[in-house]
């Protein structure tokens, strides 16, 4: 009942004219550049984080929100009409999507993945606003040896699950934490890896490494592999609404593909990624219609269109009740947080409940402004994939610069995003994971002082990291992702 009456004091933040503006404006941009391949909701963030610093705190995660739940209806546009992922997790939704549209069944395909997308990120928000409260009461009796646990195991989790080698997944993260040291240690008040630059005393700018990594290295890397004649558009065809047979065959996936994306989503790694492709996988085996896999099964649609939405609302519980990232996205809205002087955990409910409760009832708002946007309007969203990509990414890479300049006006910020971002290039050619960069950047210095005060409690005793039932049962995991992978390698090789 408290749950309720909290949620209803949220709506009456989510419904004030200004916060229904940043809402609108949220969903609007997060459909534009999930539409737009090559662009997604992190980038997008990291470049609003030094235009809205004046911008109220509500008001400017309200707009955040918009833009992750936008990007995850976008993307399906541009994965049906010229089979190019907008977004990571639309991905498996090209494979079917695609083939509806070059039939003929273009409209449906889009109608079953907008309001699959409004199902299950309803429904995931449902679940969110039950959920949280729950995880952040159970979070008050964390000990600093369970939180240090808990940020090795999103460590190992990101590590080994991102990318496609665990050695380059540790070399990121170790990249991160690197970077998370320098600046004044909290405990002993000493510069580290300053190099006598009175400017990184405060360590690195977190909104610096964002965009330098997602604006200025993504870019440079999609504007190096650019080739001028694009994928040919096909035109939405078809009745523009959904049959009662497409109906029939759509609404179980919807709610199946929420089953697997909001808890997949809560997970360390978990993503969108994973979910949809569990999804597709489930549907595939499900289906009355195997024959149509491959040819335009509208399951194959549904089903990881409402994983992508619901897994969107699950990195939430985690990032709001534990202050602890599971995607890049995640980690970027957590660096957000940050840079507004606020650190999402358990506390977050009781001295900013305004500003939770007011973000997830502005998630029921935005996806309802989402399903209006989507359903009616696809044919005007893929105008956007018209723009010439070089001048797309030119402006980028100037929007970025005039950020961090307008921001903190120094020199030192500028040349730190000019090697970040050209190392950040560096690492998509040679395919390392950008996301156990931000985890290990941002989670990095909260490890050290969990580890540092459950070894000053013990006295120096290493036996205090695994004291507790929870922390030890978290390290146990954490072992697990490394081991396991490396088990099943030498099993299946001897077999």
């Amino acid at each position: 009942m408290q749950t309720f009456s909290l949620l209803m004091d949220g709506f009456g933040v989510a419904l004030q004219p200004m916060n229904l503006f940043y809402a609108l404006l949220g969903s609007i941009l997060g459909t534009a550049i999930g539409i737009l391949p090559g662009i997604g909701p992190a980038l997008t963030i990291a470049l609003l984080l030094p235009v809205t610093i004046t911008v109220a705190p509500t008001s400017a995660f309200i707009m955040f929100a918009g833009v992750l739940y936008g990007a995850m209806y976008g993307g399906s546009t541009t994965s049906i009409l010229i089979n190019t992922p907008g977004e990571a997790g639309s991905m498996m939704t090209a494979l079917e999507g695609n083939k509806m549209a070059r039939s003929g069944r273009g409209a449906a395909a889009l109608a079953t993945a907008a309001i699959g997308s409004f199902v299950a990120g309803t429904i995931a928000t449902i679940l969110l606003t039950f959920a949280a409260p729950a995880v952040a009461e159970i979070a008050f009796y964390f000990r600093p040896a369970d939180y240090f646990a808990l940020t090795v195991l999103a460590f190992t989790s990101m590590a080994v699950v991102m990318g496609t080698s665990r050695v380059r997944g540790f070399i990121a993260l170790f990249i991160g934490l690197a970077l998370g040291t320098i600046g004044i240690d909290e405990m002993s008040g000493q510069p580290r890896l300053t190099f006598g630059v009175s400017a990184l005393l405060d360590g690195m700018e977190l909104t610096v490494v964002l965009v330098s990594l997602f604006a200025v290295g993504e870019i440079l890397y999609v504007a190096s592999r650019y080739r001028s004649n694009s994928d040919a558009l096909i035109p939405i065809k078809g009745q523009a609404w959904m049959t009662k047979e497409d109906w029939k065959r759509s609404w179980k996936p919807w709610l199946r593909g929420t089953a697997l994306g909001f808890p997949m989503g809560a997970l360390p790694a978990g993503g969108s990624e994973i979910p949809t492709m569990l999804s597709y996988t489930l549907e595939r085996k499900l289906s009355k219609h195997p024959e149509e896999f491959g040819h335009g099964a509208i399951e194959g649609v549904a089903g990881p269109e409402a994983a992508n939405n619901a897994a969107a609302a699950g990195i939430l519980i985690p990032l709001l009740t534990l202050g602890l990232p599971t995607s890049a996205t995640a980690a970027v809205l957590l660096a957000a947080f940050q840079n507004y002087g606020l650190q999402p955990g358990p506390f977050l409910f009781t001295s900013n409940p305004q500003l939770v409760w007011g973000l997830i009832a502005s998630l029921y708002v935005g996806n309802v402004m989402l399903l209006v946007l989507n359903l009616p309007l696809a044919g005007i969203w893929v105008k956007l994939l018209a723009i010439p990509r070089p001048q797309l990414y030119a402006g980028i890479l100037v929007f970025a610069t005039i950020g961090i300049w307008g921001v903190s006006g120094s020199v030192v910020d500028l040349l730190c995003m000019v090697v970040i971002g050209l190392a950040g290039y560096v690492m998509r050619v040679y395919d390392f994971p950008i996301a156990p960069v931000l985890i290990g950047l941002i989670l990095g210095p909260m490890a050290e002082v969990q580890l540092r005060t459950a070894l000053a409690a013990g006295q120096g005793n290493p036996a205090v990291l695994v004291s507790t039932p929870l922390s030890a049962i978290l390290l146990t995991i954490a072992m697990l992702f490394l081991l396991v992978p490396i088990l099943l390698k030498r099993l299946k090789a001897s077999a």
